[in-house]
């Protein structure tokens, strides 16, 4: 009798379990959707502790010197806003800086007017992402960074693309947050783009997208960052051998935000290794 009973259970629970369907599988708290774009990947990262912890607040710092901040128009009919540093001269060529994720602080408008000083003839344009906002601590940083909607930000880089005008040349450059959105505006840019740096920026994944790319890329990285991983950069490089598009890559030994002079752990000597190799790039590729 009790085999009996415990067939009938047996079989009940089968039914049951037949009627509910598969079980659905588990996903962790902080699984990464497998369709997020690359943009999406990065501000993710925003939730990593340790990525996190690689980013002191910035030092303080206020910027005196020469550029405006401009506005424009949007893709999506909004408004947006740049550090502008135009050539003494008129000019064709824009060199577009790409804010960190604290946004488009004096330290970004520093770095815009350094390179405006290096390559005369070339008009420099610091895009602002965060539509105003700046943040001073990580966990700010990591809100701002989230809360950003790539569909807005790709109308930001297209407005500032048409206010350079239908006859610009770009290129463009990036730290961090910014190095990701570095390449993909040298991506929206199509024809007009001959050239793009990005700093530990998280590449695209789409290889059918890298396709699209009019240029070269020069990748600069860590080899000690947690978040932009060296076996990151190592797919990045087949990505773009798969697409057929040239990237060259420097790794230097050190932690995420090397080069950032915000940073508490900037590292002076690699940072200027690093943007003596930049500057040479971006004169090359603007014939500045």
């Amino acid at each position: 009798m009790k085999e009996i009973l415990l067939l009938i259970a047996a079989v009940f629970a089968a039914g049951n379990a037949f009627a509910q369907g598969p079980a659905a599988p588990v996903l962790s708290c902080c699984a990464r959707p497998a369709t997020a774009s690359a943009t999406e990947a990065f501000a993710m990262l925003a939730s990593d502790q340790d990525f996190v912890g690689g980013h002191d607040a910035p030092l303080p710092y206020s910027y005196a010197g020469e550029g405006q901040m401009i506005e424009f128009k949007t893709a999506d009919g909004q408004t947006g806003h740049a550090f502008e540093i135009k050539s003494a001269k008129p000019s064709n060529k824009y060199l577009f800086v790409y804010q960190e994720w604290w946004g488009l602080n004096d330290y970004i408008k520093k770095e815009a007017a350094r390179f405006a000083e290096e390559m005369p003839g070339v008009n420099v344009l610091a895009v602002d992402l965060y539509d105003g906002q700046v943040a001073t601590t990580p966990e700010e940083a990591g809100k701002l960074m989230q809360s950003i909607k790539t569909d807005h930000a790709v109308a930001i880089i297209k407005g500032a693309q048409l206010y350079a005008g239908p006859k610009a040349q770009f290129a463009s450059v990036g730290w961090c947050f910014g190095g990701g959105w570095s390449l993909q505006s040298a991506l929206l840019g199509g024809k007009q783009t001959v050239g793009c740096v990005m700093y530990y920026g998280m590449p695209e994944k789409d290889v059918a997208k890298l396709k699209t790319l009019n240029s070269d890329v020069l990748g600069l990285f860590a080899d000690q960052d947690k978040g932009i991983s060296p076996a990151i950069v190592a797919q990045f490089e087949k990505d773009m051998a798969a697409a057929g598009k040239k990237v060259t890559v420097k790794e230097y030994p050190a932690v995420h935000a090397f080069a950032n002079p915000s940073n508490p752990k900037y590292d002076q000597a690699l940072a200027a290794n690093a943007h003596q190799r930049a500057l040479a790039y971006l004169k090359a590729r603007l014939k500045a």
